[in-house]
């Protein structure tokens, strides 16, 4: 098997093709309501939160990091409802559909909070495809602050929605896993997946 590869050269801007994170901006006073889904995986149960433009958090069983949520301003409750239920019907689905190793790219709406610097940093992250892996360093680069690797770390850190926004994929200049939000051996456990439905073998991290 070929070896899981490791992006070397200075990695290009996410295109309008690829799915990126983005917020929505409020359309109504109303407040909308937060959904919330546990669902079984090989890696331990997930929460999976949402609303009703899309889904908003995927919280490990031992997050290293709190995921603040609230509601966000939108229309009527039921509809709302029913919107919220289809994110977390789609999330489950396709979660499941990656663990099971028959999809690599997913298409649920996401909806996360965060500053104008992590957005910047998600949406790159969004880039990395599947089965390789970034620096830091190539992360920082794509977001046009290759000096700031430490806030692109912070960021990475910080991503709300792990696995669908692949910040496992980022690794340390040196190769080594570095932390994780659901600890190593999750973060490990998902590189190993990937490399494994690709063909690759992975590297020692």
């Amino acid at each position: 098997m070929n070896a899981m590869p490791t992006s070397t050269s200075r990695p290009t801007k996410p295109t309008a093709a690829r799915r990126t994170p983005t917020t929505a901006a409020p359309t109504a006073t109303a407040a909308a309501p937060i959904t919330s889904r546990r669902l079984a995986s090989p890696i331990g149960d997930l929460m999976l939160h949402a609303g009703p433009r899309g889904l908003r958090a995927i919280v490990f069983p031992e997050p290293r990091h709190p995921t603040p949520l609230a509601g966000r301003a939108g229309a009527d409750a039921e509809p709302d409802r029913a919107l919220t239920a289809a994110v977390l019907d789609q999330a489950a689905r396709e979660l499941g559909e990656y663990f099971a190793g028959r999809r690599r790219d997913f298409t649920v709406p996401l909806d996360p909070d965060g500053t104008a610097f992590q957005q910047a940093v998600w949406t790159a992250l969004a880039a990395i495809p599947y089965a390789v892996t970034w620096s830091y360093g190539q992360l920082a680069a794509t977001i046009g602050r290759p000096s700031a690797s430490r806030a692109v770390g912070a960021a990475n850190g910080r991503n709300p929605l792990p696995i669908i926004v692949p910040c496992h994929r980022v690794i340390g200049q040196d190769g080594s896993a570095t932390g994780y939000g659901g600890g190593l051996p999750t973060k490990r456990w998902l590189l190993e997946h990937e490399a494994r439905v690709a063909g690759h073998t992975l590297p020692g991290l």
